[in-house]
């Protein structure tokens, strides 16, 4: 009985991993969250398409690198599929992610896209890059700082993205 539950509870997470990113609903928390953190088959061929898409609108790359396990993770996610979000990214960012399983811990996975852009360093999930379409990246100094991203307000969270849509390359990389 046991294993029949199981089963149809990883049935069930399959089905909505293969969906891609979905949004759930808030539950006993402040925030949209993501059910699935869809993984990449070949995430830096998507993140240099994602850079050829934003030098040909003249956008940045908003690169998320998190994980399914991880419900800060979702909760990013799930801020940036609500409408809001949706039509900030669709005007100032070509919006990809990326799972980057648990670094942590010694389990990561594609953590050369992080030490390509500079980052050497993946303390933990999820990470918030934005990339100037050269591959520059704008903010070095919070990029690994979204480690809280289901406990900061979706104001918050906004704002920032607004700030670094506009902000000039950072200098000092985390």
């Amino acid at each position: 009985m046991i294993r029949a539950v199981l089963a149809g509870l990883l049935a069930a997470l399959v089905i909505v991993g293969g969906a891609g990113l979905a949004q759930g609903d808030t539950g006993a928390h402040d925030y949209p969250e993501a059910r699935s953190y869809q993984p990449s088959d070949d995430a830096a061929s998507e993140v240099e398409a994602a850079l050829a898409r934003a030098a040909a609108s003249g956008k940045r790359v908003l690169l998320v690198m998190g994980a399914n396990w991880c419900h800060d993770s979702r909760a990013l996610a799930g801020w940036l599929e609500t409408e809001r979000f949706a039509r900030l990214i669709e005007r100032e960012y070509r919006l990809i992610f990326v799972n980057i399983g648990m670094p942590q811990s010694g389990d990561g996975h594609d953590l050369a896209l992080a030490a390509r852009f500079g980052l050497d360093d993946l303390p933990g999930t999820p990470n918030l890059l934005v990339l100037t379409a050269d591959g520059e990246l704008v903010n070095g100094a919070t990029a690994t700082t979204w480690r809280n991203a289901a406990s900061r307000e979706g104001d918050a969270i906004y704002d920032e993205l607004v700030r670094l849509s506009e902000a000039p390359v950072s200098e000092e990389v985390g």
